[in-house]
């Protein structure tokens, strides 16, 4: 496949800044043509009237209109303030997320088609850290669906497929049936790269499922068959599915140039029409499509030669991608380990932060442990003190009252005495007048 197919096409378009219905009708009919330039003139006048009434809301919806449009004409700095300016108006705004996660998804698959893939990579994990911090599955979902693009750039199909089915797994958790046949379209074509035609035409069937709801569906599946006939080498499937294409209203004007000149060259070598194949190439965008186009032409042809000077360029081509790959991958990994740097940093200055409240705590612990301990100390060694001095006073009473018991028995032993006396002098007097 020459190009991704129908690039950021909405499957279902949702009133997700919840804006009126006249507004948003206005906004749905511009989503619907959404890589036509006409979109411009609609994109200028939402954006100036939400500055005339100071509603960011119609600001976003008119650069969401702007920014496929600066895609699809190569202006891709004009794109990228589009987006710049989204994230400033929703910053804060956590219940229009479902609207960023959208938008930022979309500029994301710009930004793989462009190969500045490692910014999309960025964004891509910037945006699964916020979704998983605010528990919305719906960003989650949006994540993974680029991460798998991002894989399937680098040629990585299989885990393009992991990473597609684990947004197909958070689709269902958020319950956006409207992106769920956009998944499918996307596994179709990644079996199909892997060569896989059943499980490709199983997504496809799965897709085709929803296209009584979501009409722009039709233009995928339709697509996404005839490169599954063209790779099995069915050539009529394809000249019908090439022919239903052409009669569809909507494929000009939600599919980018690329994809559809990328189908015009598989049907023009299907045909054997290789000179008008090798004159429909020049005007690819890409000098990789070129290349991979003119390749297979010259070889048709029998040029090898030529083929095989193709084919050498390409891949020199692709050994520059994947060294720039390589080097968004380096840049990616340095980017997160020093995030991984300055979170350790931070842990380590909060865990500092909590050893010294820790320490400070248990020093005030110490200290008043070490004054209640001398407050007892100190107590206990007053009711001593009381106690000898009470003891002492006791003895002191004792030994007074044995004083006094000594000195009252020796006064009575006296009295006594005394009265002995009198009680002899009495007697010798009256023995005497007697006498």
């Amino acid at each position: 496949m020459a190009a991704l197919l129908c690039a950021a096409a909405p499957g279902q378009i949702v009133n997700r800044l919840r804006v009126d219905q006249k507004t948003f009708i206005r906004y749905a009919y511009g989503r619907m043509q959404e890589f036509n330039e006409d979109n411009l003139p609609l994109a200028d006048s939402l954006y100036r009237e939400g500055e005339l009434q100071g509603n960011f809301r119609l600001k976003c919806l008119g650069l969401s209109l702007e920014m496929p449009v600066r895609y699809a004409l190569g202006e891709y700095g004009r794109m990228d303030s589009t987006v710049v300016e989204i994230k400033a108006l929703l910053a804060d705004r956590k219940d229009l997320r479902e609207f960023y996660f959208s938008t930022l998804h979309e500029y994301c698959e710009f930004l793989v088609h462009t190969g500045r893939v490692s910014d999309a990579m960025l964004e891509a994990r910037a945006m699964e850290r916020l979704a998983s911090q605010e528990k919305k599955p719906l960003g989650r979902m949006y994540s993974y669906r680029i991460i798998g693009l991002i894989q399937s750039y680098r040629e990585n199909h299989y885990l393009a497929i992991q990473n597609l089915e684990k947004a197909v797994r958070f689709c269902r958790e958020a319950r956006a049936e409207q992106d769920l046949p956009n998944l499918c379209i996307l596994l179709a074509q990644e079996n199909i790269k892997m060569r896989n035609f059943p499980e490709a035409d199983n997504y496809c069937l799965k897709a085709e499922e929803y296209e009584s709801f979501f009409p722009a569906i039709r233009i995928k599946a339709l697509m996404t068959r005839a490169y599954l006939s063209n790779a099995a080498g069915n050539d009529k499937a394809f000249w019908k599915y090439y022919d239903a294409l052409l009669k569809e209203p909507l494929y000009a004007v939600q599919t980018d140039a690329d994809t559809r000149t990328g189908l015009d060259i598989t049907y023009l070598r299907s045909k054997g029409l290789l000179e008008e194949a090798l004159q429909k190439a020049d005007s690819l965008g890409t000098l990789r499509g070129r290349l991979e186009q003119k390749h297979g032409i010259y070889a048709d042809m029998g040029a090898f030669g030529s083929a095989y000077g193709h084919l050498s360029a390409l891949m020199q081509q692709k050994d520059s991608v994947y060294i720039t790959v390589q080097n968004e991958d380096l840049a990616i990994l340095d980017a997160e380990m020093n995030n991984a740097q300055l979170r350790e940093e931070a842990q380590r200055l909060k865990s500092q932060n909590q050893i010294t409240i820790l320490l400070g705590f248990l020093a005030m612990f110490v200290i008043a442990f070490a004054t209640v301990i001398y407050q007892q100390w100190k107590l206990r060694d007053n009711l001593d003190q009381m106690r000898r001095m009470s003891q002492e006073a006791v003895q002191a009473r004792r030994a007074f009252k044995k004083a006094m018991d000594a000195k009252e028995a020796e006064n009575s032993y006296k009295i006594k005495l005394l009265q002995n006396r009198t009680t002899n002098i009495l007697t010798d007097y009256e023995d005497i007048l007697n006498s």
